[in-house]
């Protein structure tokens, strides 16, 4: 069963330390669909833009906030396999990032997770920031594994 949205949120802004420090905020967190944010303020880099490594954070995320609010989080886990991200322009606002994963392909990945013990997904994302201009895009490569 996935988790209460307040549970998913808690889980997604504070169980990993390094995320709580980053100051990410879910806006919205549903099943099939989850919305983040990374703050520029606390995150800067040496120039005054937001710090790449706060942009993979949040390019990271989303495949575990799915997980949270889609999946059964007692039978499942996730891992992240591979990812990429491509810097496309300075980040100078609150960055977002929207991540869907459609009922039929949760389905999927769960069916074949408890058959096999484990399936890919991959979720292609776009950074935007608060202009709704495009500042990365990142491809990762999660895999959901039975427990």
């Amino acid at each position: 069963m996935p988790l209460a949205t307040e549970m998913a949120r808690l889980f997604t802004e504070e169980k990993i330390d390094f995320v709580k420090r980053s100051g990410l905020k879910a806006e919205r967190l549903e099943p099939g669909f989850v919305c983040l944010r990374m703050p520029l303020d606390g995150n800067r880099n040496h120039i005054g833009t937001l710090y790449a490594g706060a942009l993979f954070t949040l390019a990271e995320i989303p495949g575990g906030a799915l997980f949270l609010t889609s999946f059964d989080t007692q039978r499942f886990f996730p891992l992240i396999k591979e990812m990429n991200l491509r810097f496309l322009r300075p980040a100078s606002s609150d960055i977002f990032v929207e991540a869907h994963l459609p009922g039929s392909e949760i389905e999927r990945i769960q069916d074949e997770a408890q058959r096999l013990g484990k399936a890919d997904y991959q979720l292609e994302l776009q950074l935007q920031d608060c202009d709704g201009q495009t500042v990365a895009q990142s491809t990762a490569l999660y895999q959901l594994r039975r427990v």
